[in-house]
């Protein structure tokens, strides 16, 4: 799960391997698989960043945990 804020400064989880697609307009908007979507006032980039750090915790890229996959750019 990751964790993002709502435009109305409300947190929530959010199980980050329904996600389909990310879009900024300019809000960043998250749409999951079942079509449902979400506005968070992270950046798409945030949100992409969360999600590399939750799929290498756990593991589900099959990659060493202790290998640094997550620089910043």
């Amino acid at each position: 799960m990751i964790q993002l804020t709502r435009l109305n400064g409300k947190s929530f989880s959010l199980n980050a391997l329904f996600i389909e697609v990310i879009e900024s307009f300019p809000d960043t908007t998250i749409t999951l698989s079942n079509n449902h979507k979400y506005v968070v006032k992270e950046s798409e980039q945030e949100v992409c960043k969360k999600i590399a750090i939750f799929y290498h915790e756990i593991n589900v890229l099959s990659l060493r945990k202790d290998s640094e996959v997550l620089d910043d750019e």
